[in-house]
């Protein structure tokens, strides 16, 4: 799944538990899922930033 993929997941999740109309036992699964998927969104995120800053040109 690309980031993208994650975080439309991850607003259709938000959304679902937003609404309000979902039991508790499906709510604490789509919770858990959302803190995965925030989860690995953020690892991408640092890894990326990572990668930019070994690629930036020293200041002189």
């Amino acid at each position: 799944m690309t980031y993208e993929q994650k975080i439309e997941k991850l607003e259709a999740i938000v959304a679902q538990l937003e609404g309000g109309n979902v039991p508790l036992s499906e709510m604490v699964a789509l919770y858990e899922q959302g803190q995965s998927l925030a989860a690995q969104c953020q690892k991408e995120l640092d890894n990326a930033a990572e990668r930019m800053q070994l690629t930036e040109e020293p200041e002189l």
